[in-house]
């Protein structure tokens, strides 16, 4: 039986130029060598197909051998489907800008046939019977998937090393943290297997890889995307990180669906527009980041400015103490579903759940009984309140996270609940806020710590703004590339 409990369905039970020109010059004219094409953006690869210099087929294998060649050092792909990929890309695709391209799905969606665990014991052997929504999308794009990447237990941390599928390794230092939930997929795609990847984000879980492993990545409006449920206090979108803007906004564009909001479509390039841009460093709780993030984010907003954008200083607001308790009331319901799910199959917790999803559904257990309809209430003033803010600007500049992608181990599942607790709310101060208010956010990869490790800056507009967003991105990107840049383990 298909189990469709994820980090989705219990938050709603609980309520582009500099690489078309590398492109062009990696493209010979007859046959392609098996790396031909790590450098290629997935939209480049397409065109190869469309043109049939190449086959989808032989993108796939080129694809497969990277995924084979660097896997074992990052534990990107936790689920190969590599003979069902060479299958479809021998058949008739679909016709898209996409079509023939490779691509991985994050393990917190179904694929039909394929292993779905949501990175957790309890569904180490289930096996999808249908197609989620948002990977059924990129399927119908001609997408050809190729397997599924690593996630967190429900995608719970910030964080990709959980129990079951093991600790995923950022390819700029293996001994740091991808970030999470999407650190399958951020390790895929900056380790060069494929230039773009699914992904999801409850909490910040596209933003917050991205920019712990220099990618792009947009985190799409609240109800931008058709993910298959239609419930009050669900807060998750879906969408990809990428190595360039065009292919982000491309997967974008071939995945929204019918909303209220007004389609975007895909953005091409950038707008002549100078905007308005709120910025501040400090965080909900008063306080200001690490000093890499603080300086990398600062150094964004004098590039904006020299681009033209006015810059206003603001002040963050958030409260942060009394948004984040709501925030993990209505994060930590799902948790005490999981619990009380194994104990009524006659399992217990411990051998199935890991230490944080139990320690996540006792600390909801503690909550008195309206918590979830104060919580909730709670987050509809929040939303308001960003609403009002974000009417005074185009774009919301701030970091991603309170610091570089920390090492492995210190935000590990395993990690003593209270001090797990302090270290997630402090690492994950910028992002949840706008999976709460529906905005649409970014993370773009601007800077970089003195230790080599990627720092992205976040980039927010109101509801409905993905095409404002995009469009700066690509005028940033092409003020300062950062396709070309590599990770130390990378497939090229």
């Amino acid at each position: 039986m298909t189990v469709q409990l994820n980090r989705r369905h219990f938050l709603g039970t609980a309520a582009a130029g500099a690489i078309v020109a590398g492109a062009a010059s990696l493209r010979p004219k007859f046959a392609f060598a098996k790396d031909s094409f790590v450098n290629l953006d997935a939209m480049a690869q397409a065109e190869l197909v469309r043109k049939k210099e190449v086959t989808s087929l032989e993108l796939v294998e080129a694809a497969i051998g990277r995924i084979e060649a660097v896997n074992g050092k990052v534990n990107a792909v936790v689920y190969e489907a590599f003979d069902m990929a060479r299958a479809a890309a021998k058949g008739k695709l679909p016709e898209s800008p996409l079509s023939g391209v490779p691509y991985l799905i994050k393990d917190l969606d179904d694929v039909k046939g394929m292993r779905h665990t949501s990175g957790s014991r309890l569904f180490a052997k289930n096996i999808s019977e249908k197609t989620s929504p948002v990977p059924e999308s990129a399927i119908r794009a001609g997408m050809v998937v190729l397997g599924k990447t690593n996630t967190p237990e429900f995608g719970l941390l910030g964080t990709t090393e959980g129990l079951l599928l093991g600790a995923c390794h950022n390819p700029w230092n293996l001994g740091h943290s991808t970030g999470g939930s999407s650190g399958g997929a951020a390790a895929a795609v900056a380790s060069g297997m494929l230039p773009v990847a699914h992904a999801s984000d409850g909490g910040g879980s596209i933003r917050i890889p991205a920019s712990s492993c220099g990618l792009f990545g947009m985190k799409p409006s609240r109800g931008r995307m058709n993910i298959g449920l239609e419930m009050p206090g669900d807060i998750a979108v879906e969408n990809c990180v990428s190595r360039t803007v065009r292919d982000g906004a491309m997967v974008f564009s071939l995945s929204e669906d019918a909303a209220p909001l007004k389609p975007v479509g895909f953005v091409s390039g950038p707008s002549k527009k100078r905007l308005k841009i709120a910025f501040n460093t400090m965080n909900y709780y008063g306080t200001e980041p690490h000093p890499d993030v603080k300086a990398a984010v600062e150094a964004t907003a004098k590039l904006c400015a020299g681009l033209g954008h006015e810059i206003v200083e603001v002040k963050n607001p958030i409260d942060g103490r009394e948004f984040i308790d709501a925030f993990l009331t209505v994060w930590a319901s799902g948790p005490a579903s999981l619990v009380a799910l194994a104990k009524s199959k006659g399992l217990k917790p411990e051998d199935v759940l890991e230490p944080w999803t139990i320690g996540l559904a006792e600390f909801y257990a503690q909550k008195p009984k309206d918590a979830m309809q104060v919580s909730l209430a709670k987050f509809a003033e929040a939303e308001k309140a960003i609403d009002a803010f974000m009417a005074n600007y185009d774009v919301w500049l701030t970091p991603v996270l309170n610091s570089p992608a920390p090492k492995l181990g210190e935000q590990a599942p395993t990690v003593p609940f209270k001090t797990l607790y302090e270290r997630t709310i402090d690492y994950v101060t910028y992002t949840p806020i706008h999976n709460v208010a529906g905005t649409p956010a970014m993370s773009v990869p601007l800077g970089m710590s003195r230790d080599g490790l990627p720092i992205g800056s976040q980039f927010a507009a109101a509801k409905g703004g993905e095409g404002v967003l995009f469009a700066l991105a690509y005028e940033l990107e092409a003020a300062q590339p950062w396709a070309g840049k590599h990770a130390p383990v990378y497939a090229g």
